[in-house]
């Protein structure tokens, strides 16, 4: 499908931060949620977590925020039509949130969020 706005991007990004599964917002922590069109290094990428997962982090005080980004032009893309968007935007932001909580990626397969 065509790209939709960023502006209706970062509202469907909102919704799916507002429905991430309870057990994974119970951790949400220092971490800051950022729309962009797409990765400079890998194009077709959906999202990325870039920090230190929950899991490992020991001293961790005056950090800055992990960062998610969520990558418009490759989710619109791949995207059959709006409500497969908003699909892929919400598993792709709880891929993400799991990364910062400590969770693999051969776990998130194993959990059916790949």
């Amino acid at each position: 499908m065509q790209p939709v706005s960023p502006e209706e991007f970062e509202a469907l990004v909102r919704q799916a931060v507002d429905e991430l599964p309870p057990e994974l917002a119970a951790h949400f922590s220092n971490v800051a949620v950022v729309c962009e069109h797409e990765n400079d290094d890998d194009p077709e990428l959906l999202g990325l977590y870039e920090g230190v997962p929950l899991t490992e982090r020991g001293q961790y005080s005056g950090a800055l925020p992990d960062r998610i980004s969520l990558y418009r032009i490759p989710l619109c893309l791949m995207a059959e039509d709006l409500d497969h968007l908003v699909e892929e935007v919400q598993v792709t932001v709880v891929h993400e949130f799991a990364h910062h909580v400590g969770i693999d990626d051969d776990r998130l397969h194993a959990l059916g969020w790949d």
